[in-house]
């Protein structure tokens, strides 16, 4: 292999990595988005029925 091809497939390499996290990390983003707004919306529900559970 010539020293181009070796930068190219490190260069590549280490995009597909990158991309993979990036991908995994949008991914996690969007569920604790969701989880967020779920949390808000049990809050909520507890708010206005007036339960008080104290453990």
């Amino acid at each position: 292999m010539t020293l181009a091809a070796i930068i190219i497939f490190i260069i590549a390499i280490g995009l597909a990595i990158t991309g993979g996290l990036w991908a995994a990390a949008n991914w996690l983003i969007w569920v604790a988005i969701v989880l967020g707004v779920i949390a808000i919306i049990m809050f909520l529900l507890r708010l206005i029925t007036g339960r008080r559970t104290t453990t």
